[in-house]
């Protein structure tokens, strides 16, 4: 077993430069959204939290792979080039939608902070998007689950799943809304627990029950909670509530309740496919035994 040592071609290798360029662009971002100041509503306060944990994820990699730590937790616990190269593909997905957010909401001609904050954000999104073309695109590197598509479609529901979350707004006594969360909440942590669990291979082989069966169950399940929610969200968000005349889409309270429906169908549609592949066992996905 290889020992831990010190190996500067970690940094000197374009992905070693790579991370610094994320970490030092990222921090950048962080430290120009601060200073702004703007007022704390939700997708601000997502923003903020994916620009401040994305550099520290990176800084963490490089800091495993210059101290060839990685090798040791190879033969431990887990695949590290495949998470590595799910953290890229998560970490570009967040830096869009905080590109998005920015360019919708915080920006206009005479803002001279929301421009800046946007165009940040995008070098962020390019340079991870560069990272995620350059893992997938290398023969040498390893994709077992999170790289592979049965992963890549759990990161793809976590996120939408974290989008609807931060966009709910507008249910405040209204019981069918206040169900929908329910709806959207559960199936969320349950995703993320399947992703760290599939990871972390060696914890996978001790559980005591069949991670696929479960798997199987929960996607069955989240598949009845968001047809609830699909059906629910939009008849009592929009029933009697037709869009406003003045209804600019950074600032209207039915445009965000129409991302929520939207993303909403998105997410069905992630696990009505989760679902099936699985039943199937087809494109790498493990139907239960």
């Amino acid at each position: 077993m290889e020992k831990p040592k010190f190996t500067p071609s970690a940094l000197t290798s374009s992905r070693g430069a790579l991370h610094m360029a994320q970490i030092l662009v990222c921090v950048v971002t962080f430290v120009v959204g601060y200073i702004w100041g703007h007022p704390s509503h939700t997708y601000w306060i997502y923003s903020m939290v994916v620009w401040g944990l994305c550099p520290v994820i990176s800084l963490v990699i490089t800091i495993v792979e210059m101290f060839l730590i990685h090798k040791l937790i190879l033969v431990f616990c887990m695949d590290w080039d495949d998470f590595t190269t799910g953290m890229a593909m998560m970490s570009s997905l967040c830096m869009f939608s905080c590109t998005v957010i920015c360019a919708n909401f915080y920006i206009c001609w005479k803002c001279i902070w929301g421009w800046m904050i946007t165009i940040l954000s995008a070098v962020c999104c390019v340079l991870y998007c560069v990272e995620m073309f350059k893992d997938k695109c290398d023969a040498t590197r390893s994709a077992t689950y999170v790289a592979a598509l049965p992963g890549f479609i759990k990161i793809l529901q976590a996120f939408v799943g974290c989008i609807i979350l931060i966009s709910l707004i507008g249910y405040v006594g209204k019981p069918a809304l206040l169900w929908c969360i329910v709806a959207y909440a559960i199936p969320l942590p349950l995703t993320l627990l399947i992703i760290i669990t599939n990871i972390l291979t060696k914890l996978k082989k001790c559980l005591p029950f069949n991670i696929d069966c479960f798997s199987m169950i929960f996607l069955f399940i989240s598949v009845l909670l968001y047809v609830s929610a699909a059906i629910l969200w939009p008849i009592y968000s929009f029933r009697g509530n037709p869009r406003p005349k003045d209804c600019p889409g950074n600032s209207c309270v039915w445009s965000i309740q129409f991302v929520v429906a939207f993303m909403t169908y998105v997410n069905l549609g992630l696990y009505i496919i989760d679902l099936v592949f699985t039943c199937c066992g087809i494109c790498g996905f493990k139907r239960s035994e």
